[in-house]
């Protein structure tokens, strides 16, 4: 008898399904898009560069309450932590990233670069101030990656 009534509360179970509550979301349009790169060494004495590109044929931005999504190649803007330097810190600010770390950090240098390698660095121009113990450069957040980091000279 027991066999009997589980297999009846299963069966009702499948015949009777409750309701499911779904999200309203979809997506109607999409594409695939990559990005690129560049490498360069050296080869039998000879140095060579190569680089590429992915390219996406269209962008858009979808977007419903409080969620969006824009195409196209994403840009970056980091920090790299050097070894003895003060902590760095990047906020975005409209189209504006600041970058900023500790004043009581002294002798240092905000210096820039759009790869990782090692001779890419070259010096910030922009207006370093102070406010409340703490040192911030604005820069423009286009396009593109942009690395940072605080070097002593």
């Amino acid at each position: 008898m027991k066999s009997f009534l589980a297999i009846a509360i299963v069966g009702a179970a499948l015949v009777f399904p409750r309701a499911l509550h779904a999200q309203s979301y979809s997506i109607n349009w999409y594409t695939i898009g990559g990005g690129g790169g560049s490498s360069s060494g050296t080869n039998g004495g000879a140095s060579y560069t190569v680089s590429g590109t992915i390219g996406q044929p269209a962008t858009a931005s979808m977007s419903g309450g409080v969620y969006s999504i824009t195409g196209g190649f994403w840009s970056i803007i980091a920090t790299v932590q050097t070894p003895g330097a003060p902590l760095l810190s990047v906020v975005r600010s409209g189209t504006q990233a600041v970058i900023s770390w500790s004043a009581s950090a002294t002798g240092f240098v905000l210096e820039q670069s759009s790869t990782l390698m090692p001779n890419s660095w070259s010096t910030n121009s922009a207006t370093l101030t102070t406010n409340g113990g703490v040192i911030s450069a604005s820069v423009t957040a286009s396009s593109g990656y942009k690395y940072f980091r605080l070097h002593n000279p």
